[in-house]
């Protein structure tokens, strides 16, 4: 029987090796090129590192984090992802905001999120910051029992569904500091999709009373069940966060129902299910080729499928790095051609990119 060899990505035209005399002809051209450019980017390059450095309670002036910038206003950017960060939560909050993320994600579980501090860390940064409650995206989770540390529920595990879902809320809004969510999530879908569905009818209460803007749910990778849900509710799922990896096929029929119905899909693990492919040869050609270091290579090709990746950074040099590429975005830079999707696509071992 013969065997059939998996044929290896083939890089974008320009990655690929040249004949000697036109890659010393193009070597020329580049360095006058850059000669001619120095001068005009120069200015650029030491107002954005100004921008990136400005220390907590300095006055920043860019458009890039005064929450009112295209960023704002376009669907571009990245959420930061607040798990696993403990007594830390409250600092790393604060520089990520300092550094220019808006939007951030957290949830009602002690057992992996510290709420709390994320309340005190977003408010300590937009008030040196001279930054407005609409300038921050605030998203949070109802974690279901069985998600909780028994030890520390954050509401009575004996009272009803509806009224645990009441609690958790009311315990999200002291915790963040706000008086409104701008999306709570339900962490992931109950044992019986009956029981879901009683969640998201209290959750629908919410939105009718203002309390919350959006709804959506995480760790939902049966199609059927999102669909189902999506029918059903009065107010639609307008987010679907999961993992990013390949035993769930990389979710390519959940994004493209997402894309249909304008539902925005976030993805968390982004980096880290997606690591072996990250530190190719080919990966690092590609980002460097761009500016860019692999991580955030990543994220802009989240991006430029229109969807929303979570970072969970604790660098601070890589938050700024990941507001960078925002920026990049957001003001007009194209990262990847068709060619360019295709081959990353490939090295990451998605079918088809969508």
């Amino acid at each position: 029987m013969a065997v059939i060899k998996r044929r290896k990505p083939q890089p974008p035209f320009y990655l690929r090796p040249l004949p000697i005399t036109v890659a010393l002809v193009a070597l020329v051209v580049l360095l006058i090129f850059a000669e001619v450019t120095a001068g005009l980017g120069s200015s650029h390059h030491r107002d954005r590192a100004a921008v990136l450095n400005t220390g907590l309670g300095a006055s920043v002036d860019s458009s890039i984090t005064d929450g009112r910038s295209p960023m704002w206003e376009s669907g571009v950017h990245i959420l930061y992802g607040t798990a696993w960060k403990k007594d830390q939560t409250a600092r790393l909050v604060e520089e990520a905001v300092t550094a220019g993320f808006r939007y951030i994600d957290t949830a009602c579980q002690p057992k992996h999120y510290n709420e709390a501090g994320v309340g005190e860390g977003w408010t300590s940064a937009a008030k040196k910051l001279g930054l407005d409650r609409s300038e921050i995206y605030l998203q949070t989770k109802f974690t279901p029992i069985d998600g909780q540390d028994p030890n520390r529920v954050p509401y009575d595990r004996t009272a009803s569904m509806e009224i645990q879902v009441e609690q958790s809320l009311a315990r999200s809004l002291e915790n963040l500091k706000t008086d409104y969510l701008d999306a709570l999530v339900l962490h992931s879908p109950l044992r019986h999709y009956e029981q879901t569905l009683e969640v998201w009818r209290t959750f629908e209460t919410f939105v009718d009373s203002g309390k919350v803007k959006v709804l959506g749910i995480s760790n939902c990778y049966d199609f059927n069940t999102f669909v189902n849900l999506y029918k059903q509710a009065r107010h639609k799922p307008k987010v679907l966060q999961n993992r990013f990896y390949s035993d769930s096929h990389f979710d390519v029929n959940l994004r493209n129902f997402c894309r249909e119905n304008g539902i925005r899909y976030q993805s968390f693990w982004t980096l880290t299910a997606n690591r072996r492919a990250l530190a190719t040869k080919e990966a690092h050609v590609l980002a460097q080729s761009k500016g860019l270091s692999t991580a955030t290579l990543m994220y802009a090709f989240m991006m430029t499928l229109g969807h929303t990746p979570l970072s969970g950074t604790t660098n601070g040099q890589h938050m700024h790095e990941d507001v960078d590429v925002m920026e990049r975005i957001v003001n007009g830079e194209k990262f990847f051609g068709e060619e360019e999707m295709t081959y990353m696509s490939n090295l990451l071992g998605i079918s088809q990119y969508m």
